[in-house]
């Protein structure tokens, strides 16, 4: 079988039986490919790969000043890789069994103080007051980024049927496209009303479908797009410059500061492991504090 469909094969396991998303499909299947040239350049193929040839790639990686968690995901992406290629019969051996990748830096979330994201939004509503669609569009998704906390993906990726807007609530498609519905409150709720029964309508086309989030054509907006929202709004507001994710982040951060319970939180941002979401205990020491002074007999 050739390099190319074995691949293309190995993308089509991924997303049928891991469940994983397009575009951590992609990244794997681009890290066997990375993998495959160093191998030719090596003399040999990825059939020929053996656990010495892996720790050299991992090793140059290291030497090229990779980061660390592209190193620990394309180790990540070559176990996979074997250990499927071993049950499809294509190779004998399992050359990663015994493979050990280093474990990616603990980055620490990028988060926006409750006052300076309040003002953000403010000014994206005060922006909007004029009925301008665009300008409307643009509060919504800020709102709504920051109400929910879902990914950008998964907020380009819903459709107007995925609001509630009788109970205020947001159905979306996560990781693996497991469902979830998450709630937004108020505020984001004014401009998700203003975005639907004004703006939206003076935009859609029929290329539109039911795309809950479009752009100046009518399109379904892209994930550039949001980003490049999000840096303007920041610009505008004369905020710290964030990318999108960071309101996430920020959602997250807030609600925990506020006395929500750590199991709530992974719920909402649809994390599969309750150790993802504690990366935002660190930003509230002073809520734990204050938490175990009151809850400890010997505080």
């Amino acid at each position: 079988m050739a390099e190319d469909e074995v691949v293309a094969t190995f993308a089509a396991y991924l997303d049928a039986t891991r469940g994983m998303s397009v575009h951590s499909v992609r990244a794997y299947c681009g890290d066997v490919r990375h993998l495959a040239g160093f191998a030719r350049r090596r003399g040999t193929s990825w059939q020929e790969v053996d656990l010495g040839l892996l720790r050299a790639w991992l090793a140059s990686m290291v030497g090229a000043r990779l980061a660390r968690a592209t190193i620990a995901r394309r180790g990540a992406a070559v176990r996979s890789f074997y250990a499927w290629a071993v049950v499809e019969g294509l190779v004998a051996d399992d050359p990663a069994l015994r493979l050990v990748t280093a474990q990616p830096g603990s980055v620490l979330p990028t988060a926006l103080a409750v006052g300076p994201t309040a003002h953000l939004l403010e000014v994206a509503r005060q922006a909007a007051t004029g009925g301008e669609p665009l300008a409307v569009r643009d509060w919504t998704v800020l709102e709504l980024l920051y109400a929910t906390g879902v990914r950008v993906g998964e907020l380009v990726g819903a459709d107007v049927r995925d609001v509630d807007r009788s109970v205020r609530l947001l159905r979306v498609f996560g990781k693996g496209a497991k469902e979830r519905v998450v709630p937004f409150g108020v505020p984001a709720a004014r401009a998700v009303d203003a975005w639907l029964d004004q703006a939206r309508p003076a935009l859609a086309t029929p290329e539109s479908a039911g795309a809950l989030l479009i752009g100046v054509r009518g399109r379904r907006m892209d994930q550039r797009q949001v980003r490049a929202l999000v840096h303007r709004a920041a610009r505008a507001a004369d905020v710290e410059d964030i990318a999108p994710h960071a309101l996430r982040h920020t959602m997250a951060t807030h609600l925990l500061q506020g006395g929500s319970d750590l199991r709530s939180v992974q719920e909402i941002l649809g994390h599969a492991s309750l150790a993802t979401t504690q990366r935002y205990t660190h930003v509230t020491p002073e809520r734990l504090r204050q938490s175990y002074q009151q809850a400890h007999p010997r505080a």
